[in-house]
């Protein structure tokens, strides 16, 4: 099951967010989504686990809790919608 983890400080590393997930079962993978251009994190990242009660156990366990400073968001990942790629395009010019 593949989670999403928000609201992370720039500091965690994605050995931080594997040894915090680790302390509820095992982890398939841990991603810190960075930004493109600049390299930066983005603040978020996602989290796989190989079973669903695992992940739920996680998501329970660390949700709202601390890790470096920041409060943590966690929950099911949702997928990625179609239609979002115009988002960056808004308003400022004449449609004909």
């Amino acid at each position: 099951m593949n989670i999403y983890v928000g609201n992370l400080s720039r500091g965690v590393t994605e050995d931080d967010l594997r040894e915090a997930f680790a302390a509820f079962a095992q982890v398939a993978s841990v991603a810190i989504i960075k930004d493109k251009y600049s390299g930066e994190p983005r603040g978020f990242g996602f989290v796989e686990m190989p079973t669903a009660a695992e992940a739920l156990a996680a998501i329970g366990g660390l949700n709202g809790k601390e890790l470096k400073g920041r409060t943590l968001t966690v929950n099911e990942a949702r997928p990625r919608t179609e239609g979002r790629r115009d988002e960056g395009r808004r308003g400022g010019g004449r449609r004909w």
